[in-house]
């Protein structure tokens, strides 16, 4: 049986493959900067497609090292990704997680766990994305990317979607997130303020003009809620609708307006009723070349119920909590987040960056949880070196802070490196 699948995929393979050599003489061979691949004239279009719909997040995959041609030679498929090593060590307080979370700061402070040592490769991906241009769709792309942080170290999905048209529908990152502003980290998770949330969602993009950009979804809601007495879940009832408008000068920076909607329901079991409470939040956002090879990263945010969209807060479930002066009612709190970076280039293959971002979750109707989180805080410098154009190195510096409602707090302090390779 083994030998067969070993048989079966060899021809797979060499299907594929064939349409390619049958043009060997005719085809010349086309060297890009990420990719040497056999094509003919007015290709180029096609690759270029590559560049055009790669995302803007730091941490995600670039362009694909390798490619097939289909046999109309219309469409490429792209198979890439990298492997990625980080080592840290905590020291003078952890933060309890392989990311460094503030949220997850033990406070107090414990005293046998000031310090510890970890590796991770889970962060490593792979990626295939397929794009093409016709006449009904334009320009498209199909994309599915993951790693390896699902339950022990099995792939998870982190992206699957289908774009055309100005239209993305599948799982990608939230339209509420705006991810050219955030600043670069080895750090997984990143500034704790951040808004980067994958989801799944339909989206639409339209561009006004080459400065003026406009966008509005429709995407998954993932509540996260506290229950109190006499309260109890009730299914989402409404999609999260977030929205943005956006200024650009080139490629030298933005500016970005963004909104969002959520509908938050709930069993109130003393009334006997169920409830949709309105959830909402703001956000500006963008990045600026200040002068040549200086970048500035900035965003703020303040909204009630949209702890799911706060990386800080992401998963603790604050988007609802009970309301002590009625039984059973529950209500939104209010978050606010802020973080501002800045990175210098010293040469095309080095450059360092530093940011600060603090995340604040405020009272509402008397609330109080003495050991509940306040707020937290989180500092990185970092300096990146690509030793070759596919091998990058990285060493990186994280403060924490974590305050309780009752004041008592927990600090952090880590250090790592990173080697990553991408294919």
């Amino acid at each position: 049986m083994e030998k067969i699948f070993k048989i079966c995929f060899i021809a797979v393979l060499l299907s594929l493959f064939m349409p390619l050599q049958a043009r060997k003489k005719k085809a010349p061979v086309l060297y890009g900067e990420d990719f040497v691949i056999l094509t003919g004239k007015g290709h180029k279009d096609i690759i270029d497609i590559f560049e055009e719909t790669q995302s803007l997040h730091f941490q995600d995959p670039s362009a694909p090292r390798f490619l097939l041609i289909d046999q109309k030679h219309k469409m490429a498929l792209g198979i890439g990704g990298y492997v990625r090593l980080t080592t840290s060590y905590d020291f003078r307080g952890i933060s309890d997680n392989v990311d460094f979370v503030p949220y997850d700061i033990p406070v107090p402070e414990d005293p046998a766990a000031k310090s510890q040592y970890q590796m991770d490769a889970s962060t490593s991906r792979l990626f295939l994305k397929l794009v093409g241009k016709n006449r009904v769709l334009g320009k498209f792309s199909a994309y599915i990317e993951t790693d390896f942080r699902g339950d022990n170290h099995s792939l998870r999905l982190l992206q699957a979607y289908f774009s055309a048209r100005g239209f993305l529908v599948g799982q990608s990152w939230s339209t509420f997130s705006d991810l050219a502003s955030i600043p670069p980290t080895i750090d997984f998770e990143g500034p704790n303020a951040n808004t980067a949330l994958r989801n799944v969602q339909i989206r639409y993009t339209y561009p006004i003009n080459k400065h003026w950009e406009v966008a509005i979804a429709v995407e998954n809601p993932i509540p996260g809620i506290t229950y109190g007495v006499k309260s109890c879940e009730v299914k989402p009832r409404v999609p999260d609708i977030p929205g943005y408008v956006q200024y650009s000068w080139g490629a030298s920076g933005h500016i970005r307006a963004t909104g969002i909607f959520r509908g938050l329901s709930y069993r109130n079991m003393n009334s006997g009723k169920n409830h949709t409470l309105a959830a909402w939040g703001a956000q500006l956002s963008g990045l600026a070349t200040l002068f040549p090879n200086f970048t500035f990263y900035y965003q703020g945010t303040y909204g009630e119920g949209i702890s799911q969209y706060i990386d800080d807060l992401n998963g603790n479930n604050l988007d609802l909590v009970p309301d002590i002066h009625c039984t059973g009612r529950l209500q939104t709190l209010p978050a606010f987040a802020f973080l501002g970076g800045i990175k210098y280039n010293f040469t095309p293959r080095c450059f360092a960056s530093a940011s600060y971002s603090q995340v604040r979750l405020y009272s509402k109707n008397g609330y109080y949880n003495a050991e509940g989180y306040k707020y937290g805080q989180y500092a990185v410098g970092n300096i990146f070196w690509n030793l070759t154009p596919n091998c990058q190195l990285g060493i990186e510096y994280l403060y924490g802070r974590r305050v309780n409602m009752d004041k008592n707090d927990g600090h952090a302090n880590r250090i790592q490196a990173m080697v990553q390779y991408n294919f």
